[in-house]
């Protein structure tokens, strides 16, 4: 089922490791969001990245024009400018038909997410004086005006999506949220409608793909532009995102979703078996055992096979499991914390008898989850943090989307007589070292006056 390795028999260091592995972002390899080959007749002879720019260029220049004709070469679905908006009673009666279970977790999430990015939110530090008592220094946090939500709409149903994207953003204060999702059969996924109906989201376009967020990114006669674009997507939608990063800001640029389990010979071989199938299901994705017990790697192995004969995304998932998934047996407990960070997975899952002190001591991971009864699934749908979080190794320097993500800081600086007189004569050396004079004059005149 997974390959086992030794570390470090089979292989001399951490880089040769993830080399063996192919551990490297899997988004420009030919792959989209359900793990199917990208279509390479779509635009014959050119890159993804050709195909995307082309695309975000149409759409700026020609906007609605575009991006319907578009939709319907890609999605197979003929709007107009007046029929791309779902309208407020497709929303309100896919909320009502909504199942009364489905409606009841719903609520258990939104309470659970709302609770946590409330109680996460930085608030601004009261005022500061420079150290000499004079002045006041401080900051202002403002909330963005306006975000755009990304919701997929392939082959499964994605209203965690709009949750995990809209709530942090509404925490932090934004006003002005809007949502593109592709149609299939006919509608956008019934779950995602009723899921924005829950956070009271009216503003929804049956679009999707690099020509939505090219839209959202740059405006149309029917889409207002935006601010910010956050949300999962396929290799078109990663590659508009980056794109257009400096004209909007974005969450990030995500590869496939990516599990390690940390365990040892306390965790159950059925348990491990079972997160790493939950993880491969994303397809494609990235699945790692990394334990120091050959005897649970072993089993675990065989567990898998077992149980993966009994899903219904049985084929999906043994492809997933293709792609830079393994088995890695350490010699050392120490070891097998040293390669968790060195991969700063985006889920991080600790089954150990020290699993708490575990999670501490690692310091790259999306999102870490804490002994044997805190699967990853419940940081997917209810727990409270965003399920956004920084794939393919940039947990070393990136954090999972929060409702801090929607705010921006302003810096706040008062200067009184008395701070210019005491700081100005350093702010003017440092001007004339640069060869800026009148920034040197702007400070002297004020000094002097």
């Amino acid at each position: 089922m997974l390959p086992i390795y030794n570390f470090p028999a089979d292989s001399c260091h951490i880089d040769a490791l993830r080399a063996k592995l192919s551990l490297k972002p899997l988004l420009l390899e030919g792959l989209d969001d359900e793990g199917a080959p990208l279509l390479p007749s779509l635009f014959p002879g050119q890159s993804a990245f050709a195909t995307v720019r082309k695309i975000l260029r149409d759409v700026q220049t020609r906007g609605d024009t575009a991006l319907l004709e578009y939709t319907e070469k890609f999605d197979h679905v003929s709007l107009t400018p007046q029929t791309m908006q779902v309208p407020q009673s497709a929303i309100e009666a896919a909320a009502k038909a909504a199942d009364k279970k489905f409606l009841a977790s719903l609520d258990i999430a939104i309470a659970n997410l709302r609770h946590y990015q409330s109680a996460m939110l930085t608030q601004p530090p009261p005022a500061i004086s420079l150290p000499d008592g004079t002045g006041k220094l401080g900051v202002k946090l403002t909330p963005l005006n306006r975000v755009g939500l990304y919701v997929p709409g392939g082959a499964a149903a994605y209203p965690t999506s709009v949750l995990h994207t809209a709530i942090p953003a509404q925490v932090a204060g934004v006003e002005n949220l809007c949502l593109c999702s592709p149609m299939r059969h006919g509608t956008v996924s019934p779950a995602v409608l009723t899921a924005a109906h829950k956070l009271g989201i009216r503003e929804i376009y049956a679009v999707g793909g690099a020509q939505a967020i090219a839209a959202m990114a740059f405006g149309t006669n029917t889409i207002k532009s935006v601010d910010k674009i956050v949300g999962p997507g396929n290799t078109y939608v990663q590659l508009a995102k980056k794109e257009l990063y400096g004209i909007v800001d974005i969450d990030s640029f995500a590869g496939p979703s990516e599990v390690i389990v940390l365990a040892d010979d306390t965790a159950s071989p059925q348990q491990v078996a079972a997160e790493l199938l939950a993880q491969a299901e994303h397809a494609p994705g990235s699945c790692l055992l990394i334990t120091t017990s050959r005897k649970l790697a072993d089993a675990v192995q065989a567990e898998m096979e077992s149980q993966i004969k009994k899903l219904t995304r049985e084929e999906l998932t043994r492809t997933a499991l293709q792609f830079a998934s393994a088995i890695i047996v350490t010699a050392t407990h120490e070891e097998a914390l040293t390669l968790v960070d060195a991969f700063a997975p985006e889920h991080l899952q600790i089954t150990t008898v020290s699993a708490r002190e575990d999670a501490l001591r690692i310091q790259h991971a999306g999102a870490i989850f804490i002994g044997p009864f805190t699967p990853v699934a419940a940081g997917d749908y209810l727990a409270g943090p965003s399920h956004v979080l920084p794939t393919s190794g940039t947990a070393k320097f990136f954090s999972g989307l929060s409702a801090d993500s929607f705010r921006k800081r302003t810096s706040l600086i008062e200067f009184d007589r008395k701070s210019l007189d005491a700081l100005g004569q350093a702010i003017v050396d440092f001007a004339l070292v640069e060869g800026f004079d009148a920034h040197a004059k702007s400070v002297s005149r004020r000094v002097t006056a």
